[in-house]
């Protein structure tokens, strides 16, 4: 292995997305607390990265910010080109808790994206149940969230990201709250997804070996304030014979230790350099 020290740049001419020197500071009358400090980073169309650090360091903050549901306090988040200043249509974004209005069927939760970007009634509710076949569940279609299994309301959550036809997907902790079968099932599936599809794709997780699955580069962070500690090429992925593999392993391993050294830098000087490494 080696570690040099160069800020990494995006080798493909067509930029998802750029986040340059972002910082967000939240405050309140009795504090200000700096969620993310000088992040940057490039993603390719169509490359996954997963995103890991300790608690707290401004992972889902960074999320927001991309998905412009918030504004950087410093810096500039640039997707396609254009600097994002509120959602934006082909931007999807998966959180935790899969955001499924329970009073609405499975078919009505996958369209309802397009609903609200004014398509019509019966272009959503074609372009939804394609969703649905897609991700496997469309014999639930007339179902209601609260009667599908954790793992089939993910595949829900997917669904509805996937009927925008979505050019960057942003994942919150998707898979945290499955057991650990289902969670490898819906691992493949993402994986899949992405083949199919083409998106870019920024997944935040704290699962070095999901981390490892599915992204091809994986950015650690700093405590908080966030900002790039290092990044992993993992050129090795993209199918799911990967987690059987020894180079799968060893980018485990390594990971495990940057992941102990970064919760230990507490003290790292904003200056610091970039790591970008590489086996």
């Amino acid at each position: 292995m080696t570690v040099s020290q160069h800020q990494h740049k995006v080798s493909s001419d067509c930029a998802a997305l750029k986040l340059r020197a972002v910082g967000l500071t939240y405050r309140s009358a009795q504090k200000e607390t700096r969620a993310l400090d000088g992040f940057s980073l490039e993603v390719a169309c169509g490359e996954p990265i997963a995103i890991i650090g300790p608690s707290g360091c401004g992972k889902t903050s960074l999320l927001n910010l991309i998905a412009g549901l918030r504004a950087p306090t410093t810096g500039e988040v640039i997707v396609r080109g254009q600097t994002v200043t509120k959602p934006r249509q082909q931007t999807s974004l998966i959180l935790q808790d899969y955001g499924l209005l329970p009073w609405k069927t499975v078919l009505d939760n996958a369209a309802l994206g397009l609903v609200v970007q004014k398509v019509s009634r019966s272009a959503a509710r074609a372009q939804a149940q394609e969703a649905l076949r897609t991700v496997g569940i469309e014999d639930f279609a007339a179902a209601y969230p609260g009667e599908l299994s954790g793992g089939m309301r993910q595949r829900l959550a997917l669904a509805r990201a996937m009927a925008l036809q979505t050019d960057l997907m942003l994942m919150d902790e998707p898979l945290s709250a499955l057991d650990a079968l289902t969670r490898e099932e819906l691992q493949n599936v993402l994986l899949d997804l992405w083949q199919n599809a083409a998106y870019a794709q920024v997944l935040v997780t704290h699962s070095v070996e999901e981390a490892v699955l599915l992204g091809k580069r994986i950015v650690l962070m700093t405590p908080r304030p966030g900002k790039v500690r290092a990044i992993i090429d993992n050129p090795a992925m993209g199918s799911r014979a990967y987690r059987q593999s020894a180079t799968f392993h060893q980018q485990c391993t390594l990971l495990r230790q940057l992941l102990l050294e970064s919760a230990s830098d507490t003290d790292a000087p904003d200056d610091k350099a970039e790591e970008s490494v590489q086996k």
